[in-house]
């Protein structure tokens, strides 16, 4: 067994990235301290074909040191907005036709496993903030709720490894 080679893996270059069909989906980052989190957001949104990133809130935007240090690059490659409430954010997406999903632990989450992805709708995948997780206001607006299940002592996940689950689970239906 040998590694590949950068020239085997045959990437796109940033350029010709933006050019390529993405798939329907959406991250919206709501309020996450950590520009780590948004770096790593980005290179993950890159690695599956993210349509764009919404930083909402106090969300940290490009181009900034500790963003860049995670996304190695991802800022320029994947689009992204700011909105100052993703309150804003999600009535845009809802008004252009995006299922809005909340990642949350919430009295009616459904299990990830148990998610039906429907393949002809766009989704819009909510991730809340570090300490209190997705806005209230902002769960009211959404269509549902998933919750990764976990079964060890903590009842959390960092939000880098959230985003990496759910955009797996998503695109290994639609491909």
């Amino acid at each position: 067994m040998r590694k590949l080679s950068m020239q085997e893996l045959n990437r796109h270059s940033v350029e010709s990235f933006k050019d390529v069909e993405k798939f329907p989906v959406v991250l919206v980052l709501d309020n996450i301290r950590s520009l780590n989190n948004v770096g790593s957001a980005f290179r993950t949104g890159d690695a599956f074909k993210v349509e764009k990133i919404c930083l909402c809130g106090i969300t940290g935007k490009p181009p900034h040191r500790d963003i860049n240090k995670t996304a190695l690059g991802a800022t320029d490659s994947v689009s992204w907005e700011h909105y100052q409430s993703t309150e804003s954010a999600v009535d845009a997406l809802i008004e252009v036709g995006y299922k809005v999903i909340a990642i949350e632990q919430t009295e009616n989450a459904i299990p990830l496993h148990e998610f039906d992805i429907e393949t002809s709708e766009k989704y819009a995948f909510v991730f809340g903030n570090e300490v209190f997780g997705v806005e209230d206001t902002v769960l009211k607006k959404c269509e549902a709720s998933l919750e990764i299940p976990q079964f060890g002592t903590k009842h959390s996940l960092n939000i880098s490894v959230s985003i990496g689950i759910i955009l797996w689970n998503y695109v290994k239906v639609v491909l």
